[in-house]
């Protein structure tokens, strides 16, 4: 990846509605070299994909939390069936797993507070392998939706 790659990148993270003309004009490159570069990332899946940033408390999702998971035991099987019934939890925007303790951190949103202790005594808890669960709730988001960096010529 060259700067010019870099440059593609930075754009698409702050518009990924543009066009490739556009694009094109403003990484000074013409349309089809852009193109071809653009064609390029998404093949090596350094672009994963394009999507629409949605307002969660636009769809009603007003309560996010924080959950740290601990797992009984860490063997394979176990870290693969919970990884595996963790994906179908629609409600878990966010899965990481972690070096040390706790082992996942995951980011929640739901309606409100009685839908999220649903979703953490009905689904998080039944979790395969889960030793314990610790849960904080998100006051503000200081943070949110940064593009990664980009190098800059």
């Amino acid at each position: 990846m060259d700067t010019m790659d870099q440059k593609i990148l930075a754009e698409l993270q702050q518009d990924g509605r543009l066009t490739v003309t556009e694009l094109a004009g403003r990484v000074r490159l013409s349309v089809s070299p852009c193109h071809r570069r653009l064609r390029e990332l998404e093949r090596s899946g350094a672009i994963r994909g394009y999507r629409a940033v949605v307002d969660p408390a636009a769809v009603g999702l007003n309560f996010e939390a924080l959950v740290f998971v601990s797992m009984r035991q860490e063997d394979r099987d176990t870290v693969a069936g919970f990884e595996r019934a963790l994906s179908e939890v629609e409600h878990v925007l966010e899965a990481q797993r972690l070096f040390g303790d706790p082992d996942y951190l995951l980011r929640i949103a739901t309606v409100d507070l009685a839908a999220f202790q649903r979703l953490y005594d009905e689904r998080l808890a039944t979790l395969p392998g889960v030793q314990r669960l610790t849960s904080t709730l998100v006051m503000k988001h200081v943070v949110e939706d940064r593009p990664l960096p980009m190098k800059r010529a």
